[in-house]
């Protein structure tokens, strides 16, 4: 040990773990800590330049220079230690500077040789070489969008755990499925450099760089027709608090049942159909598991703000309180993931039918929302949305849900009506024969029925516990509570789509 007590790579391993401990930033366990330093530095005994650029860096907070520290890169990316699987570069960032920091938050600095994103063989863990980037809305800094492997841009667990413990599951298989994160504005600070598509923005507002150039069919219009879509006859659109191009995250506040005046083009868009509003803007139903509790709730379109919560008041309106749902097959984690709901969130619907959520518990919800996908430059259903509380984020378009119900339903009536022609031998040209080639690739197109139609309807929101890769939980069927909204509007204009691009399912629905 050098007269200054801090450690060189020629010290023993013990006294190397012992100082950097001391740097340590208290969001893990102590165990868990000791068994990442050691690890970490039983790796590096043979790179001591390396192993000197981490004491370095650690011991003086990052205030002098220091180079890359590099560990062998895994077949998933992954690390595992005392049992825990994560990403490398993250578990030494939250041990020696960040604690709450999650994964699509990191972003190395130019200088890094061996990122994490730069997919190389060895990957760089100096938490220095590193820096934290948070959106205000979809946080996109740590997607890798152009890669094909099972371990791209996947994050570390990180949900409420009521025992006390947290573990990261192994990836089993190539999922694609992704938890996509959104904290409050309010909470953390803006990026330096602008992302082209903020999800918190109002539509107008939002750059079509991004959205209107990856999804040209389902983009939102941006007309500027006056006219406004009529509920009961006294709609007025509702406004967007912001400053400077960011939604401002009020604290939770009971909203009064009416509307304000909105400051975009958007707003003042002809209704997408002539088709009388509906009675209810939406259903909600709640589940525990893979079963339905209590009756189905339906939102009047006098109240267009609802609040879905875990208290017992069972008088209905523009409030559900699933508190009061009881379910004689409930089991003890079920019960303790209710118990956790608490405030729970809040459903607004905006003009003729998009929607926007208010996250008002103590705990993040996860959504499954078509919208965000988009937004996020996903597949439809290839994500999964982590909502934190305060977040205020709009998760449904009902402009674009409708070019994309118009779209499927046109591309399957018309690939149906090819497949039908190639099997008949009509369709000429190269690779067929006899029609059968074209009739095969076209039969996923054709496959699409009512049911692929109807979920681009309908919104999922699991309480408190994620699904996907990042989670035990593969389905939100495995969540404990969860909640289906079904648009009444966008079905509404569905109906209308199949009337006139009526569709053939030949095969019996699942």
């Amino acid at each position: 040990m050098s007269i200054t007590n801090t450690p060189t790579s020629n010290d023993a391993c013990l006294s190397i773990v012992h100082s950097l401990m001391c740097h340590r930033q208290g969001g893990e366990s102590e165990t868990f800590a000791k068994r990442a330093i050691e690890s970490l530095v039983k790796k590096l005994k043979e790179k001591k330049d390396e192993l000197d650029s981490l004491i370095t860096a650690i011991t003086t907070n990052g205030a002098h220079p220091s180079k890359c520290v590099t560990i062998q890169r895994t077949l998933d990316g992954r690390l595992q230690v005392a049992g825990r699987k994560g990403f490398p570069h993250v578990i030494y960032a939250r041990l020696w500077r960040w604690p709450d920091l999650h994964k699509n938050e990191l972003k190395h600095v130019k200088y890094c040789q061996f990122a994490f994103d730069l997919k190389c063989d060895s990957v760089c863990v100096n938490p220095y070489h590193y820096e934290r980037v948070v959106s205000p809305g979809i946080d996109l800094s740590g997607l890798t969008l152009t890669s094909s492997g099972p371990s791209a841009g996947l994050m570390v667990k990180d949900e409420y755990d009521f025992d006390g413990q947290q573990s990261l599951p192994s990836i089993e298989g190539g999922h694609s499925l992704q938890t996509i994160q959104h904290p409050p504005s309010s909470s953390r600070p803006a990026p330096p450099e602008p992302f082209s598509t903020p999800a918190l923005l109002p539509p107008s507002e939002v750059s079509a760089s991004a959205s209107t150039a990856s999804f040209p069919a389902i983009a939102a219009a941006s007309g500027s027709a006056s006219s406004t879509w009529s509920r009961n006859n006294s709609f007025t659109p509702n406004i967007s608090h912001h400053t400077n191009g960011h939604l401002q995250h009020h604290p939770p506040m009971p909203h009064p049942g009416h509307y304000w005046p909105v400051h975009n083009e958007l707003a003042f868009q002809p209704p997408i159909s002539n088709h009388p509003a509906p009675d209810y803007w939406c259903s909600i139903a709640y589940f525990e598991m893979d079963v339905q509790v209590g009756e189905t709730f339906k939102v009047p379109s006098s109240c267009p703000v609802v609040t879905v919560d875990g208290y017992v008041d069972p008088s209905g309106g523009d409030r559900f309180c699933l508190g009061q749902l009881s379910n004689v097959h409930r089991t003890e984690a079920i019960e303790r993931a209710r118990l956790h709901i608490g405030k729970g969130v809040q459903l607004e619907c905006k003009g003729e039918g998009d929607v926007w959520v208010r996250c008002l518990s103590d705990h993040a919800v996860f959504v499954q929302s078509y919208y965000l996908d988009r937004e996020a430059g996903r597949a439809p259903g290839d994500a999964v949305h982590k909502i934190y509380p305060s977040a205020y984020i709009k998760v449904f378009d009902l402009r674009q849900c409708h070019r994309q119900m118009q779209q499927q339903a046109a591309t399957a009536q018309a690939a149906a009506a090819a497949q039908a022609a190639a099997v008949a031998g009509n369709i000429p040209g190269p690779g067929s024969v006899g029609g059968i080639a074209p009739a095969i690739s076209l039969s996923a197109a054709a496959g699409i029925g009512v049911d692929d139609l109807r979920r681009l309807c309908i919104l999922r929101m699991s309480f408190v516990k994620g699904w996907g890769p990042d989670y035990p939980r593969q389905s939100i069927k495995e969540t404990p509570c969860w909640i289906e909204i079904h648009l009444h509007r966008a079905l509404q204009l569905l109906d209308e789509v199949l009337h006139t691009m009526p569709i053939a399912d030949p095969q019996p629905l699942d």
